[in-house]
C-alpha cells in the first residue's frame, strides 16, 4: 500500500505539492484601473487591459501555470470538456487562485452553461473583487439567461474598472443591454 501511494505522489504533481500562496497583485490593478480610466484613446485603453490580462493569467507557480495554459488552449480548440476539467484540477491545486474559476467559467459560458458560469464568476469575484473580465462575464452569462436589468448592473460596474471594454458597446443605442427608454 505504502509503494503505491508513494507511485501515486511521484506520478500526480497536483496531489505531491500544495499550491503556493497567490501574490497579492492588488495596488498594481488599483493602479492600472486609474489609468484605464485615464485613458483617452482606445489603444491605451486596450494596452491596460492587457497589462490586466497579464496579471490575471500570471499563475502561482510553473505547475499552475501549465495546468492553466493546457486548459486554455484546449478551450481556444473547442474541447470544452477538456478545459474544464482542466481547470478543474487548476482549482483543486490552487483553491485560492481566481484564475482558475474565472476559466472554467468561460468554458462553460461557451459550452452554453451559463448558471455554472455564474457560480463560477461569483467565487472569482470573491477572490478578486476587481477582476474586470469576470465582471464583464458576469453580466454576459446574465444576459443569456433573460436577466438584462442584472446584466446592465454587473456590465456598468466593470466599465466603472476599465471602460475600454469592448462588452462596453452592449450598453449603446441598439445594443442588447441598451437600457429601457421612456415611452411616448
Amino acid at each position: 500500500m505504502k509503494i503505491l501511494l508513494t507511485s501515486a505522489l511521484l506520478f500526480s504533481p497536483v496531489l505531491a505539492l500544495a499550491c503556493p500562496p497567490v501574490p497579492d497583485t492588488s495596488e498594481r490593478m488599483a493602479e492600472l484601473v486609474a489609468q484605464a480610466n485615464a485613458a483617452e484613446t482606445e489603444m491605451a485603453g486596450s494596452d491596460i487591459s492587457r497589462e490586466m490580462w497579464e496579471i490575471w493569467a500570471d499563475a502561482p507557480d510553473q505547475q499552475a501555470q501549465a495546468i492553466l495554459d493546457r486548459g486554455m488552449s484546449k478551450r481556444s480548440g473547442y474541447d470544452f470538456l477538456g478545459a474544464i476539467a482542466d481547470f478543474e484540477t487548476l482549482i483543486e491545486y490552487c483553491p485560492d487562485y481566481a484564475e482558475g474559476y474565472n476559466q472554467r467559467a468561460f468554458a462553460y459560458f461557451l459550452s452554453g452553461a451559463y448558471e455554472k458560469a455564474l457560480v463560477d464568476l461569483d467565487r472569482t469575484l470573491e477572490l478578486r473583487p476587481d477582476h474586470v473580465a469576470a465582471r464583464a462575464g458576469r453580466a454576459l452569462s446574465l444576459m443569456q439567461l433573460g436577466r438584462l436589468e442584472e446584466a446592465r448592473t454587473d456590465l456598468r460596474a466593470a466599465l466603472e474598472l476599465n471602460p475600454w471594454l469592448s462588452e462596453r458597446a452592449l450598453l449603446a443605442p441598439g445594443g442588447p443591454l441598451e437600457p429601457p427608454g421612456d415611452d411616448i
